[in-house]
């Protein structure tokens, strides 16, 4: 099934939006271009013979002391009872100020919205055009972002001691 939909994604958008194929997992992994990513989704949205119709996880994941960031999307077909993976990988330097960026999925499937929102929270990853794009699980005003490799637990918040 991944070789027919990576043929299927090269034919519709050439050979740059697919990067490769992780066949080693127990589920094979389309590595997908960032810059593809939307176009890509609505495509294996909206396709006969793919309708993956519900993504059900992000996963970001952070490989410090690398500077890049990767996200993992779990897609489902109801309809075709098929599962597929997509990744895409995310430079970053590591700069507070200048977050990782790629493109909201929030248009493509609706519970994107919250699996985007958790993972700029806790990883800083920044979602171009997502509907509400803020904290998710921590206050407004917490610094940083808990699941990166290179966090460093705060002593105090407003005053009050965390440890």
């Amino acid at each position: 099934m991944i070789q027919k939909i990576q043929a299927m994604l090269i034919a519709q958008f050439g050979k740059t939006a697919v990067l490769g194929v992780d066949e080693q997992p127990l589920q094979p992994i389309l590595l997908i271009h960032p810059d593809q990513l939307l176009d890509v989704a609505f495509f294996l949205r909206d396709t006969e013979g793919c309708y993956f119709d519900f993504l059900s996880n992000i996963s970001a994941v952070d490989y410090h002391p690398e500077d890049r960031f990767a996200l993992v999307y779990h897609l489902a077909s109801i309809p075709y009872q098929t599962q597929l993976t997509l990744k895409i990988d995310l430079p970053n330097n590591r700069d507070l100020n200048k977050l990782p960026e790629v493109s909201s999925l929030a248009a493509v499937w609706r519970t994107a919205d919250w699996h985007e929102r958790e993972a700029y929270d806790l990883m800083g990853i920044f979602f171009k055009d997502h509907p509400d794009l803020r904290r998710i699980l921590l206050p407004d005003d917490w610094q940083g972002y808990p699941l990166r490799k290179d966090y460093e637990d705060a002593e105090t918040y407003h005053g009050i001691a965390i440890k």
